[in-house]
């Protein structure tokens, strides 16, 4: 029989035939997630001239209007985020704090089990678990989008499209949220006679008329930045960032995520038919703290040439 009928036929004894050797059928050891890579800002912009459903994506992504965007590839699963502000009334319990807003959406072109007209029933837990984790790291100081003490401050709205779903899609929407952020760019703004919040663009600069700025154009300052890791449990063998196939055969995921300060900030885990025990988890933690130098680097790197270009 050859290898790809018995693969499919058999996937599970195909698997475990190379779990025996600690490798997996992509040559990958277990414990090494897939090569990642991140492009800011202007990058995504050549995804779309390339991508044949440009057309589509334009429609439903607003790049080309965000304050701050990055297109993330953890091996084939692909994220772009994009982040929109907008200027609001913050609310009386929190006057000196803006608002963040983050929805995770997964077209039909992701995946071939997502079908047109029908949500992905995953979109949903993916954007809890986002806003959850985003909100507790700390990662956001909402103070600091704030304009006018009780009068205006900034709405930011994260959306993150997923453009295709190779597995460990939480892990892939969470860094390219980050990458997102870490790009975004807070515009100037003044305050008109009659009290209205303005945008001030490059040409209002130059008007010597323009009302006086209320900020300061600027990048927004991250803390205690979360980065997670997803590990397939099956037998006594830990799989780092599951593919789709592997996330299909292998039941049991657990998701770990740590914040800079290699803090853990939370642990998601599903369901499954294997137990994860103490052993388990803090074998999971020490390759989600491997799994975040790397990324560490690999977002600073992009930064780096972000301002090189």
């Amino acid at each position: 029989m050859e290898v790809e009928a018995y693969r499919r036929l058999f996937p599970l004894p195909f698997y475990e035939r190379h779990l025996l050797d600690s490798v997996r059928p992509d040559t990958r050891p277990l414990h090494r997630a897939r090569d990642t890579s991140i492009a800011l800002g202007s990058a995504p912009f050549s995804f779309f001239f390339f991508c044949p459903f440009r057309l589509l994506l334009q429609k439903i992504c607003p790049v080309a209007s965000a304050d701050g965007s990055a297109l993330v590839k953890i091996g084939d699963t692909t994220m772009l985020a994009a982040i929109k502000l907008e200027v609001m009334t913050p609310s009386a319990d929190a006057p000196d704090e803006g608002s963040l807003a983050i929805e995770f959406h997964m077209p039909p072109i992701c995946s071939p089990v997502v079908r047109p007209g029908r949500p992905a029933e995953v979109a949903p837990v993916i954007s809890k678990q986002l806003s959850d984790v985003i909100v507790s790291s700390g990662m956001i100081n909402l103070k600091e989008l704030s304009l006018i003490s009780g009068k205006a401050a900034w709405m930011a709205y994260l959306d993150i499209y997923c453009l295709n779903a190779d597995g460990s899609l939480f892990d892939a929407a969470l860094l390219s949220a980050i990458a997102a952020f870490s790009h975004l760019q807070i515009p100037l703004v003044s305050l008109s006679d009659d009290g209205r919040v303005v945008a001030v663009t490059g040409d209002l600069l130059e008007d010597e008329s323009t009302p006086e700025l209320v900020n300061k154009e600027r990048k927004l300052l991250l803390h205690s930045i979360p980065f997670s890791l997803t590990c397939i449990l099956h037998k006594k063998y830990i799989l780092a960032d599951p593919t789709a196939e592997e996330e299909s055969i292998m039941e049991t995921s657990i998701t770990v995520v740590l914040d800079s300060s290699e803090q853990l900030v939370s642990i998601y885990k599903p369901g499954g038919p294997v137990l994860a025990h103490t052993s388990t988890v803090k074998d999971c933690i020490v390759l989600t703290k491997h799994r975040m130098k790397e990324l560490q680097n690999i977002l600073e790197e992009s930064l780096s040439a972000m301002e090189v270009v």
